[in-house]
């Protein structure tokens, strides 16, 4: 079949390497000019790491990965609070491993750049489905016929809007808003990562690609906001205006920040994720937000899966699409819920709660039951990462 997908992030060439694989003709369509190589450190556990294996890739993911040490709290005059092991928190089991967003995107853009047609710098503006196919009208391209058409465009995605209707019927707000960007290392951070925490704010800071680069990251909880999604800057300096530590510094930073990212953590939560001839993948049909540590999990597993069922129908989209559902759903159920809950704990809320956070990790690293708290963290994440049973479709 001829296929189109929309988004080159992490879930499209991850299917466009299945589909591929399997015979089809793979269109792959972005909006941003170039691929996007900025973005979070996002970690790959349990079912995705399988999946990994499977793609041939393990072993560049591996030569990639963020290799962080250390986790520190700190305080406004940069007076560390607590250092622990970055696994810590993180939930990770053995065989899991942290990887940047971009790095991930780089690998699965440079795997499958050969045998898929990238389309970056144009989009799709309109779909006309009909019984012989889906004709897909272009932002600047010509228009073409494709048998199906994948959204795998991200949290606010265009071809779900073009078949489903407004994204407002979809997003569950969570209270938060997260942003990164990339800045220069000036801290001089080896593999490590620091956190600064104020009254409903997060701040951190992190080294990445082997201590080249950093990221900075912003956490700050508010109800939903109108804003120009096209230009958040002004929102995040004027959140963390007058905020401590190097938060100043970080926010110089963002002026000239190329990759600038910003957002709100939010779930997608659809009855349906197909409507004949298309349907959505990744974060474009079942966001679980940066709070479940598990969207490229959920993007990955979910290409594996819906290129699988493809393949083991025949070319039947419609039970194609039925069995992608009935496989993902009960994988992303426990992911959205595990982010409901994770999201309580990324800011403290009141003051009090702000002091108790602060003596509870000047504590932590002296208390004989803190590995009981970080294997209660683990089991936690390890039920969602693996709550998925991977079908071997040949």
């Amino acid at each position: 079949m001829k296929i189109l997908i929309s988004g080159a992030s992490i879930a499209g060439p991850a299917l466009a390497h299945w589909l591929h694989r399997d015979g089809h003709e793979v269109t792959v369509v972005e909006r941003a000019p170039q691929l996007r190589e900025g973005g979070y450190k996002v970690d790959i556990r349990g079912a995705a790491i399988e999946v990994c294996r499977r793609m041939g890739i393990l072993d560049d993911v591996r030569a990639a990965s963020t290799s962080m040490r250390t986790a520190s709290w700190v305080d406004g005059d940069n007076r560390v609070i607590a250092t622990l092991p970055a696994d810590f928190f993180e939930g990770r089991a053995p065989g899991d491993d942290e990887i940047m967003r971009g790095d991930l995107a780089r690998i699965l853009y440079d795997r499958t750049k050969d045998g898929v047609e990238y389309r970056f710098d144009d989009s799709i503006a309109a779909l006309d489905e009909s019984p012989e196919g889906v004709q897909v009208t272009f932002e600047r391209g010509a228009p073409r016929r494709f048998d199906l058409v994948i959204g795998a465009d991200g949290l606010h995605s265009r071809v779900r809007a073009l078949a489903f209707g407004d994204e407002s019927a979809y997003l569950k707000h969570l209270g938060a808003y997260i942003s990164i960007y990339s800045t220069p290392n000036y801290l001089d951070l080896d593999h490590a990562e620091l956190y600064y925490g104020s009254l409903d704010r997060l701040v951190s800071v992190y080294s990445a690609r082997n201590n080249t680069e950093a990221r900075s990251l912003f956490i700050f909880n508010s109800p939903e906001l109108e804003y120009d999604r096209r230009n958040a800057k002004p929102v995040l300096e004027q959140r963390f205006s007058g905020e401590g530590w190097q938060t100043p510094r970080l926010l110089e930073f963002m002026r000239d920040a190329d990759d600038f990212y910003f957002d709100s953590i939010s779930l997608v939560e659809m009855a349906q994720w197909s409507r004949g001839r298309v349907a959505l993948l990744g974060d474009a049909a079942y966001c679980a937000s940066p709070a479940s540590g598990q969207g490229t999990g959920l993007a990955l597993v979910g290409a594996y899966v819906l290129a699988g069922e493809l393949k083991a129908a025949n070319g039947d989209h419609i039970a194609a699409f039925a069995n992608y559902e009935t496989v993902m759903r009960p994988y992303v159920k426990v992911n959205q819920e595990f982010a409901g809950k994770a999201v309580k704990s990324f800011t403290a809320r009141t003051r009090g709660q702000l002091r108790m956070r602060n003596v509870m990790m000047r504590l932590l690293p002296y208390m004989p039951w803190k590995n009981a708290i970080a294997a209660g963290i683990t089991k936690q994440l390890q039920r969602a990462a693996n709550h998925v049973e991977l079908k071997n479709y040949g």
